[in-house]
């Protein structure tokens, strides 16, 4: 039998959605092994000046415990 685990984590991009959601496996990454799937919980944008300054996402990432 099989054991998943789930982390939330936030990350941030500069440059869209897509790279944050990027990041944010990239930086789990580091500590986390066996990575199955992420679950984009949450989207949002800051705005400076009347422009998007960063995209930000909540992810629940999934692995397999050893």
């Amino acid at each position: 039998m099989g054991i998943v685990k789930v982390i939330e984590v936030i990350a941030y991009s500069e440059v869209s959605f897509d790279d944050a959601v990027k990041q944010a496996v990239a930086e789990a990454s580091k500590s986390v092994r066996n990575i199955d799937s992420v679950y984009v919980k949450d989207m949002k944008c800051h705005v400076k000046n009347g422009e998007i300054s960063t995209y930000g996402v909540i992810c629940k990432v999934s692995f397999r415990v050893d």
